[in-house]
């Protein structure tokens, strides 16, 4: 698919070609965000088996909305995502949804989880749309997270 900007640059013309576009019945559309959000208290407990079955409900939580992850990072005291999401469902539902689902499950599973906290999840959380920025660049940006805290 080829995209034809007013302003003719060739590099944003290059970039679009390569695009993947998704579908349902009425548009198609490409709307990527990153999205990260904090537990309260930016408290580091999204650690060891917390974090890995955090990892399992946001997959099936954005399965079930038809949400795609095209990358994911866990970190102590925060949560990164990159999200495909469709606009007439929009970024607010997903991330609602996510945090409710996860914050339920993970405290009626982990019951340390509601001693040291009394929600799991800060009410805000932070969203971009990437689509200016390379996804490529963006993704090594989160998959270095991990990384960068080590050091």
């Amino acid at each position: 698919m080829h995209s034809v900007v007013l302003c003719g640059d060739s590099l944003y013309n290059q970039c679009m070609e390569n695009k993947k576009y998704k579908s349902n019945h009425n548009i198609t559309y490409s709307c990527t965000y990153h999205v990260v959000w904090c537990p309260k208290y930016r408290r580091k407990v999204l650690v060891g088996p917390v974090a890995a079955r955090l990892k399992e409900l946001i997959v099936e939580t954005c399965t079930g909305l038809s949400v795609e992850i095209q990358e994911m990072e866990i970190m102590p005291d925060h949560v990164h995502l990159l999200l495909d999401i469709d606009p007439q469902f929009g970024v607010h539902k997903a991330v609602k949804r996510i945090k409710g689902v996860s914050s339920r499950v993970l405290r009626q599973e982990f019951k340390e989880l509601t001693t040291k906290l009394p929600t799991l999840w800060s009410n805000s959380y932070f969203v971009s749309t990437v689509g200016g920025a390379p996804l490529e660049m963006i993704k090594q940006y989160i998959q270095s997270q991990k990384t960068s805290q080590r050091q």
